[in-house]
């Protein structure tokens, strides 16, 4: 009883641990003011999923005070000058990519997955990506991942045993057949650019509270 309670202590602090905090100092010395967020590499088997995560990314890192660059621009301008999969774009040196725009910075994500799997009269909806962003230089200034999941849940909590599986058989099929990614998406990326100790700084165009 005693090494039980001993070993629930000890996951205790290991899930309560604080993550690492990683050095920021090649990303303040840039100071970038600029970003520019090319398309992404998508690893997981649905083709729209590039397209949803590219839209999204704009938000946080403008909210964390730089300029960013149009999305739909940017990518317009890239397949104008030959750039048309995420992977041939990320294979490129970041100065070039960087100086087509007047861009400080390049921020590349990886899209690992984008899914939802049937589990045990449950969905189970996954995405999970890498960020990385460099500056026109060519110097690595940041890198983070991120994987969320969400499973709906049955809320016939007083209900009847029948009525509560019908109910999730039902709520599992219907995230299976129209799984909702962006609720995911857009809290991965809140986490990884405004909320997590290892967010990127403040850019210059950071509002902060009168």
């Amino acid at each position: 009883m005693k090494s039980a309670a001993i070993l629930a202590f000890c996951l205790l602090l290991v899930g309560c641990a604080a993550p690492v905090k990683k050095d920021m100092s090649a990303f303040i010395a840039a100071a970038p003011r600029s970003v520019l967020v090319v398309p992404t590499i998508n690893k997981s088997l649905d083709v729209d999923a590039p397209n949803y995560v590219l839209a999204a990314l704009p938000v946080p890192v403008a909210e964390k005070g730089f300029y960013v660059f149009p999305v739909n621009t940017t990518k317009f301008v890239l397949e104008q000058e030959g750039y048309y999969e995420g992977e041939r774009i990320h294979q490129e040196p970041t100065p070039v990519l960087a100086k087509l725009f007047g861009a400080d910075a390049v921020l590349y994500v990886t899209i690992n997955r984008w899914d939802a799997q049937f589990a045990l009269l449950t969905t189970v909806v996954t995405v999970d990506f890498d960020y990385r962003m460099v500056a026109k230089d060519g110097t690595e200034l940041w890198n983070e991942k991120k994987k969320l999941q969400y499973s709906p849940q049955n809320n016939n909590s007083g209900g009847s045993p029948m009525v509560a599986l019908v109910s999730a058989v039902v709520s599992a099929a219907i995230t299976r057949a129209a799984p909702n990614y962006m609720p995911l998406t857009k809290r991965a990326n809140q986490e990884v650019f405004l909320l997590s100790p290892n967010a990127i700084p403040n850019g210059p165009y950071r509002k902060t509270a009168q």
